[in-house]
């Protein structure tokens, strides 16, 4: 394949893939409410010749190729923004009021539509099937699951995976691919909710409450003792409260006090994220009780940790290389081989088949772009969303004449 030709494809839809990003950034939605994101895309696809198909609540998966045999690949773009207020100074600010498409999905959402065009036009020389999917829900993290149990990874069966994340507020170049070598590469995520019942009253006469307040203080400090006392030293696992509530006035003691936080490790089996959650029920339990008041602790929306296939990764590298002058950085120099922190719903994926979840840089930190993901400030340089959707074609077409061989 003409990788030059490829990647002047790419760069013709540039205009069209910018003016669907901002399209798509105007008007952001969340979680599975994605009413305007997915007419969108559908209408897109149906102009290019495909029939998308539905696929659990929210999401759309299309196919091209099967003319010839071979295996199947998945490429994945996620297309809900997030709930928060958009700060950020550009021309084509968020349209909704208290959401805002704060870590780049708008932009995974066109590139992916980019490639898809681009391989509509190459269907003829797939030796196999590539699977285009189109995914509400990452920021809650339900919504890979939901596609998962609808079908998403057979009919026809999914032999490898790919994605490709924006990422912005980093001091690098536009355009340029990282990708992680093998292994855990982002920690698992399970958010929970602490509340701490007592009995309210007046502030001058605290005798005659249950201050829920003084007891949910307690309890947070007393949580810091698994992590310092309680994990072996070799286990990554990390809890953090950041939203903490109690009362609304300053001379009344309120009824309950309640926090808010994630969990997160780097255990695949979830043994250590188990080991916290059972800590922290007892120590809320023991400490609530202490203090006179009842508890409850639950814990929802579990994200696994991302788990990078080393074969698939080499292949990212050697085919990025090959596509791009400048090729693929690898990202484990840059990290010293550690995990991030950050949390990504495609690594349900990434236990069922061999995947590979790559980054591409949008706005160098030096030149503006200095907020990265999920900060109301943050924007993504959209002007290389062609350089993403020539890598999703490419790699895909190239994986799958590989694996025939």
């Amino acid at each position: 394949m003409n990788t030059t030709a490829l990647l002047e494809e790419a760069k013709a839809l540039q205009p069209d893939l910018q003016s669907i990003r901002r399209d798509l950034h105007q008007h952001p939605e969340t979680g599975f409410d994605l009413v305007y994101t997915k007419a969108l895309v559908k209408e897109k696809l149906i102009e290019m010749g495909y029939e998308p198909k539905e696929m659990g609540k929210s999401g759309l998966v299309v196919l091209v190729g099967g003319k010839k045999p071979g295996k199947t690949i998945l490429l994945r773009a996620d297309m809900d923004a997030l709930p928060i207020q958009e700060e950020a100074d550009v021309e084509y600010h968020s349209l909704t009021e208290g959401k805002m498409h704060g870590c780049g999905h708008d932009m995974h959402t066109a590139m992916l539509l980019g490639a898809a065009r681009i391989l509509k036009n190459h269907e003829d020389e797939i030796e196999g099937t590539i699977k285009l999917e189109f995914q509400p829900a990452e920021e809650i993290f339900q919504g890979s699951p939901d596609m998962i149990r609808s079908g998403l990874l057979e009919n026809p069966h999914v032999d490898a995976a790919m994605m490709i994340h924006v990422l912005a507020g980093m001091p690098m170049p536009s355009g340029m691919m990282l990708i992680p070598g093998g292994g855990i590469t982002s920690t698992s995520c399970e958010q929970y909710h602490i509340t701490v019942k007592g009995k309210g009253g007046h502030g001058s006469t605290p005798h005659t409450a249950i201050d829920p307040i003084t007891a949910a203080a307690h309890i947070h400090i007393a949580l810091q003792e698994i992590n310092s006392r309680e994990l072996d030293g070799n286990d990554f696992g990390v809890f953090t409260t950041c939203h903490f509530e109690a009362g609304k006035t300053s001379n009344v003691i309120p009824d309950t006090a309640e926090m808010w936080g994630t969990i997160r490790t780097t255990d695949p089996d979830n043994a250590v994220g188990e080991l916290i959650k059972k800590r922290m029920s007892e120590i809320t339990k023991g400490v609530g009780a202490a203090f006179r008041c009842e508890t409850e602790v639950e814990f929802y929306d579990f994200c696994p940790c991302m788990i990078i296939d080393p074969a698939l990764s080499s292949c990212a590298m050697k085919y990025v290389g090959e596509l791009l002058d400048k090729g693929a950085v690898d990202l484990s120099a840059i990290s010293g081989g550690k995990p991030g922190g950050g949390s990504e719903d495609f690594a349900f994926v990434s236990h069922e088949v061999p995947t590979v979840s790559m980054f591409l840089t949008t706005g160098n930190s030096n030149d503006g772009y200095q907020y990265g993901q999920h900060h109301p400030k943050v924007k993504y340089d959209d002007s290389v969303l062609y350089v993403g959707s020539a890598v999703h074609a490419y790699l895909a077409l190239r994986w799958l004449a590989d694996a025939t061989r």
